[in-house]
């Protein structure tokens, strides 16, 4: 789980940030999921490294990050929250303007952040993951049965932090077991990570109220996007899981590209040949699909990740 990056805890007036940073060229910043920490992206970073400043956070009540009091209508967990937190890290470490991905939760951030922050954004890539709004307009039995951490951590507490405390270690292997990936790509050392983060209360009410916030007031921040003709930018790069259920959920819609291309004026992407954590199933074709974006070269499904092609 070590590796050559640079370990900084910084301050961003709310609560502490943990970060790992290395890498030299232009800033990138990665954004973990659930019930994932800045672990996932370990052996991706590295391969971006090579050509990029690569900056891995742990979101706000996740991980080794720190958790602020919450509020009875969740917005200190809002992904406008996280954003805030995550614009001020790249402040302090002396980026005014950058590229971010984010996958699962992390891609709600990024995303928001793209929106709240268009002169600080240069790319977005999100991964496996359509906006929040979008999901919950077109929840249904299968959504919730496949994705049910949106429902039970969304519950009024204690309910869904004694599940998580109680039983992390089910939730974590249910969780990374479930979604396509296989289990090789956990190594025990990383599961146990992930297990740890969720055993602890505060981060369980951290994530609790995470999850609170994209059932109420994320929604309202995305509909009052929308309604005001607020779009994405930036150019926007979508990859989902061709295991997963994004690219035939929403087959009648045009998939997850047109439903994207409702929030943002620049949108390409394709499905990778992996599970729902292709981050940590397939990190050279995740690092490669990413570097091609964020370096500006062309992005094509049929060769996204060829290492030596893009110099990893």
């Amino acid at each position: 789980m070590m590796d050559d990056f640079t370990t900084s805890e910084i301050w961003t007036g709310e609560t502490t940030v943990f970060v790992r940073h290395g890498g030299s060229g232009p800033p990138i910043l990665l954004l973990h999921g659930f019930p994932e920490t800045h672990l996932m992206w370990r052996h991706v970073a590295p391969l971006l490294a090579r050509r990029f400043t690569v900056v891995r956070p742990d979101l706000r009540g996740y991980g080794r990050s720190g958790c602020p009091p919450s509020a009875p209508d969740h917005a200190p967990y809002s992904k406008r929250s996280m954003a805030e937190d995550l614009v001020s890290v790249m402040d302090r470490l002396g980026f005014a303007r950058f590229s971010v991905a984010g996958h699962d939760r992390g891609g709600r951030v990024a995303y928001r952040m793209a929106l709240d922050h268009p002169e600080r954004i240069e790319r977005l890539a999100v991964l496996d993951v359509l906006p929040t709004e979008t999901v919950w307009e077109r929840a249904d039995r299968r959504f919730a049965l496949a994705y049910w951490p949106w429902s039970l951590l969304a519950q009024p507490e204690p309910l869904p932090e004694r599940v998580l405390t109680t039983l992390p270690e089910t939730v974590v292997d249910d969780a990374l077991g479930g979604w396509g990936s296989p289990a090789t790509a956990f190594p025990a050392e990383i599961r146990d990570a992930y297990v740890e983060a969720l055993r602890n209360p505060f981060h369980a009410h951290a994530i609790c109220e995470e999850y609170r916030a994209a059932a109420t007031v994320d929604r309202e921040h995305d509909r009052e996007d929308r309604a005001n003709g607020r779009r994405i930018a930036c150019p926007l790069l979508a990859l989902w899981s061709a295991k997963g259920p994004l690219g035939t959920w929403y087959e009648a819609e045009g998939g997850p590209l047109a439903l994207w291309r409702g929030w943002g004026e620049d949108v390409r992407g394709y499905p990778l040949d992996a599970g729902h954590f292709f981050s940590e199933e397939a990190p050279e074709r995740t690092a490669g699909a990413l570097s091609c974006f964020f370096g500006g070269v062309g992005v094509s499904p049929s060769r996204p990740s060829d290492p030596d092609a893009l110099g990893l």
